[in-house]
């Protein structure tokens, strides 16, 4: 009844680790239809039984395919047998030969992809029987060190309405010919092979669906907990990498002053020399995938043009896929999965699955910038308290001792004594104004309403910084940074502080920066992080530009090398210009 099997089938797909037996018995029954018409001999039907038992028995879709092309080569008693799985483009995307050994394979060289009597099964999925293979017109040859054939037998194997791929034997042994009952023989065995692969996918696709889902909530838990947007990304690395069966994973995260794209996590095969990579958005895998907001997939980087960025790092070849990090509509960056060469390319179920993992990565990198600028908002208001703490409680005090110690300095007879309350009341009228200075800069910072002074800006600047680099470094700033410096001052001072930065991000692979800004007759700005250093390297044309503005406004650039390693740039101008 066609209601009862429609259901039966929805309760296979559902659990396909088990073939029931409603569908088995309509296996067994289309079997032996076929049987029938086709007058098999009874000494063979045993073996086409145990063949069916054999592949599906087995859940896993590698052991099945072999298992099936195995058993063709028994039951037509073939010296040579294959399996090829049509990919896109109706070419073979796999191939499983049987009969040829690994030295022989090596010597004959690249699998077939569909050229020749292979491609004509493709083009027309039906049996295709042969005695003499050089005499079919799309007969395509043989390669160098191929063992000779001549007899042919393909059959199609059909997974529901879809032709999944082809079973190809050659070489009967004896030197017979295939006949007709070799040919029912694959037909029955190809009808088998399809529930059987069916099967094998559909368990793929659960268990692939329950690893997935287990990944989803350990991601969830490490975002919940609070972690560092390192640790999230570099998880979201590896489980999208291993379930994906990928051999290499980046996540690219673009640069907060130049806008290309940085490879702040990378793991797998080539990984040191991929972290801190930088690729274009333009031309490059990961970048199309940041710009468009759509995946990118490439069969081979050797072969891509999209893959010359990586080459510089990495000798590029195999699959490949980038996905985009979206967040509010805006893309943020990729990630991008590879394989080596000679692998099977990333299919579309595994295009979804890397770009969930692209969401949740994105949800990390959105996770971390909502809890820094509650953090910012949180440090703006107590600056703002401390302020008015300082205005409140600290300035009036000093400013009522100044007071009682001029009045005190009347009374005073010994000329040197009041001549100490005088200098005592000058520091104090000095302290005011610093502190004064210090209540501007911190109320100026605390309230973007009232203009972005040097200090805002400088905080502005560190923050961006902390998106290339992967962490926030530490800033100190000293002396009234926004009274004392002049506009054009100012304008350098961030330039350079910009250039540092990006330099620490792009080539230090630092893992600790921290900036210091101090500001007296002076003002010093020095930048220092524990990255690789200078090293033998001749100093490039950003630190030539850094020197220029610094003698452009009277100062010096001086570079240092720290006892615990890294490099300190220091930046120097004075303020009386």
């Amino acid at each position: 009844m066609p209601d009862s099997t429609d259901k039966q089938e929805s309760v296979d797909r559902q659990h396909p680790e088990t073939l029931s037996p409603l569908r088995l018995g309509g296996l067994l029954e289309e079997l032996h239809s076929r049987l029938a018409a086709a007058r098999t001999p009874h000494d063979r039907i045993p073996g086409l039984l145990d063949a069916v038992l054999n592949i599906g028995g087995d859940l896993d879709l590698e052991q099945v395919l072999q298992h099936i092309v195995e058993a063709a080569v028994v039951l037509a008693d073939a010296e040579y047998g294959a399996l090829g799985v049509i990919g896109e483009g109706q070419w073979l995307s796999r191939f499983l030969p049987v009969g040829i050994g690994n030295e022989l394979a090596h010597d004959i060289g690249p699998l077939p992809s569909g050229h020749g009597i292979l491609g004509e099964l493709i083009r027309h999925p039906k049996p295709l029987r042969l005695t003499d293979l050089a005499a079919h017109p799309s007969s395509y040859g043989f390669p160098e060190h191929h063992p000779p054939m001549r007899t042919f037998l393909g059959v199609p194997i059909r997974v529901r309405d879809e032709v999944f791929g082809n079973l190809y034997l050659t070489e009967k042994r004896g030197g017979a010919r295939f006949d007709a009952e070799d040919e029912a023989m694959l037909s029955m065995l190809a009808v088998a092979a399809g529930v059987a692969i069916d099967n094998a996918r559909l368990y793929h696709e659960s268990r692939r669906r329950e690893q997935w889902l287990e990944a989803l909530g350990e991601i969830t838990r490490v975002l919940l907990s609070g972690a560092e947007t390192g640790e999230v990304l570099a998880l979201i690395a590896r489980c999208s990498g291993e379930l994906a069966d990928a051999d290499s994973v980046a996540v690219f995260l673009p640069d907060a002053v130049t806008g290309e794209l940085t490879a702040t996590v990378a793991q797998g095969v080539g990984a040191e020399q991929l972290a801190g990579s930088v690729v274009p958005r333009e031309g490059s895998l990961a970048g199309r995938a940041a710009c468009t907001g759509e995946p990118a997939v490439t069969g081979d980087l050797a072969t891509d043009p999209r893959a010359y960025a990586s080459r510089s790092h990495l000798s590029a070849t195999g699959p490949a896929v980038a996905v985009p990090l979206r967040s509010d509509a805006h893309t943020r960056g990729s990630l991008r999965l590879s394989r080596t060469a000679g692998r099977q390319p990333f299919l579309d179920s595994d295009v979804r699955l890397i770009s969930g993992f692209a969401e949740q990565a994105a949800l990390a990198l959105e996770l971390d910038r909502g809890r820094r600028e509650s953090e910012q908002v949180a440090a703006l208001r107590e600056r703002d308290r401390i302020a008015q703490d300082l205005h409140d409680l600290a300035i009036q005090r000093l400013f009522a001792t100044g007071m009682t110690l001029q009045s005190a300095g009347r009374l005073i007879e010994r000329p040197e004594a009041a001549l100490r309350v005088g200098r005592a009341v000058d520091d104090l009228d000095e302290t005011i104004k610093i502190i004064r200075s210090t209540i501007f800069g911190l109320r100026t910072a605390a309230d973007p309403r009232e203009g972005a002074g040097l200090r805002r800006r400088i905080l502005d600047v560190v923050g961006a910084a902390g998106e290339a680099l992967g962490f926030s470094p530490s800033l100190r700033m000293e002396g009234p940074v926004d009274t004392d410096v002049p506009s054009a001052t100012a304008e350098h001072l961030l330039a350079v502080l910009t250039e540092a930065l990006s330099n620490a991000a792009r080539h230090a692979h630092a893992r600790r920066v921290d900036v210091a800004l101090t500001v007296a007759d002076e003002a010093v700005l020095s930048v220092t992080d524990d990255g690789v250093g200078l090293g033998a390297g001749t100093p490039g044309g950003g630190l030539t530009n850094l020197r220029s503005r610094a003698d452009l406004l009277g100062g010096s650039l001086r570079l240092e090398a720290p006892a615990q390693g890294g490099i300190r740039l220091i930046w120097r101008v004075p303020l009386s210009r």
